[in-house]
Order: structure tokens, then sequence, then C-alpha cells
């Protein structure tokens, strides 16, 4: 059996947003560039974090409505990453397990790619995988009572 690789079906040209930027900058990065979460990287081209526009309204704008705030103050860090090697198999496990509907590919500490749950339900084989990981993605970590 092949397995497909992440680096196979991974969007390669991803843009960063540096830890020092501010929530105003990474919205107008966000606009221009059509997408709803980017990764920060540090000074040296590290992942650090990941924010995505929902991170930007509930942390940053209801927290302090400041569009000058750093956008280190409302990323997710400790973000979870994937190599360019991992399955795609696994890749749907680790969305799943943890909750996230996209994932940074990293290699020698730099991000070289993401890869979404939608890049994984375009490929036929994997639409199951896909589902499942929706399913557990979309279930409430805290549900409501």
């Amino acid at each position: 059996m092949i397995v497909l690789k992440i680096k196979e079906i991974m969007t390669k040209d991803v843009k960063t947003v540096s830890e020092d930027c501010t929530v105003k900058e990474v919205a107008e990065h966000m606009k221009s560039l059509n997408v709803g979460s980017v990764p920060v990287c540090d000074k040296s081209n590290k992942l650090v974090g990941m924010v995505t526009d929902r991170d930007m309204v509930i942390r940053g704008l209801t927290s302090s409505g400041e569009q000058n705030t750093p956008i280190n103050q409302v990323m997710s860090t400790n973000p979870v990453s994937i190599s360019p090697d991992t399955g795609v198999h696994e890749a749907a496990r680790v969305m799943a397990k943890n909750q996230i509907r996209r994932l940074p590919v990293v290699e020698n500490n730099e991000v070289v790619g993401i890869v979404s749950i939608g890049d994984l339900a375009v490929r036929d084989i994997y639409v199951n995988e896909a589902g499942d990981a929706l399913s557990s993605i979309s279930e409430p970590s805290n549900p409501m009572i």
C-alpha cells in the first residue's frame, strides 16, 4: 500500500507573520491572502504560534479592543505541526486529536507548508478520514450544559 505524504498535497507557498506584528497588520495580511489563519514565526523564522481570525476577534478585539495589540498576545502558542514526510492518514489523526483544521508543515524548524482538512477531503481516497477528522474537530471541547 502506497502512503500519500503531506508534501504531495500541502500548500507550499505559505506566508507567515512575525510575532511582533499587530492584530491590524495580521488582519490586513489575512484579507490580502484570503485566508483565515497564518503561522506566526520568531525572528529566526521558527514557528512559535498560529493565529486565526477567530483568535483575533475573541482574544484580541473583544479583550482590549486595540488593533495595535501584538499578535503574540492573541495567538495560540505551542502549535501542533507535522513534517512533510508525514502520511495523510496520520495528519488526519493529528487534526482530529487536537481539534484543528489547519496544520503547519515544518522541516528544519522552518514552515515549509500548511495542510488543511479540505486538502484531505479533495483526495477521494481520504474522504472518510477527512470526514472523521472534521467530526472530531467539530465536537465542542467544553460542551455547553
